[in-house]
């Protein structure tokens, strides 16, 4: 994978993000000093705080330098602001033009918002980053069941793997019961310190031209 759906496919796996959250990020979402991302109206509309990975932040730095020539290439042709709840288009009617409320992942097409019946950039499509996912795992003849999904799944995982608190990968996720987080220990139980086959243990203590 390259470019814009890298980024994405990064974000997900660095931080659990689900696809949805993750094409909804918006500029002041992101914080390099504290490494984090900001989840804002996430699934059951709760804000929350994830990881964001030391790995791609060049990548992304230089991608934002591109966003910011694009909402400035905007905000020249007169364009409408960023959507924004209701209840923030009231309560801060400019935020919308603000760099700070710009999509990490804008559209490269504007569209008519249905909402208020203006012109405006919206964010990609969750469709852009699934095909992305799609070929790649196709491309790497990956022949297991692999989704943009899975790369939350595996986010979750590997926390476990490495001993990370389930609590505070929870929290990362957003889940409301610790119940639902606990489904992954069962899958950290099937990885961790597999046995070996009896016929490679056979094999290792016979010479390398000996047959078993």
């Amino acid at each position: 994978m390259r470019g814009t759906p890298w980024l994405m496919a990064a974000l997900m796996y660095g931080g659990g993000l689900r696809v949805s959250e993750c094409c909804e990020l918006r500029v002041k979402d992101l914080d390099f000093d504290q490494g984090l991302i900001f989840v804002r109206g996430g699934k059951g509309r709760k804000d929350r705080s994830t990881l964001l990975a030391g790995v791609g932040r060049d990548e992304l730095r230089a991608h934002l330098r591109t966003v910011e020539e694009r909402y400035r290439a905007d905000r020249q042709a007169g364009l409408a602001g960023m959507w924004l709840p209701e209840a923030l288009e009231r309560k801060y009617p400019h935020a919308g033009r603000e760099l700070g409320w710009f999509w990490v992942c804008p559209s490269h097409t504007l569209s008519t918002d249905p909402r208020a019946g203006i012109v405006r950039r919206h964010h990609l499509s969750d469709s852009v980053i699934q095909k992305a996912v799609k070929a790649a795992a196709v491309k790497a003849r990956i022949h297991k069941p692999a989704s943009v999904h899975t790369l939350r799944h595996c986010f979750a995982t590997h926390l476990l793997l490495n001993g990370v608190d389930i609590r505070q990968i929870q929290e990362s996720l957003g889940h409301a019961r610790v119940e639902t987080t606990t489904i992954y220990t069962h899958v950290v139980k099937e990885l961790r310190s597999p046995a070996r086959s009896p016929m490679d243990l056979l094999r290792a203590r016979t010479a390398p031209h000996q047959q078993p």
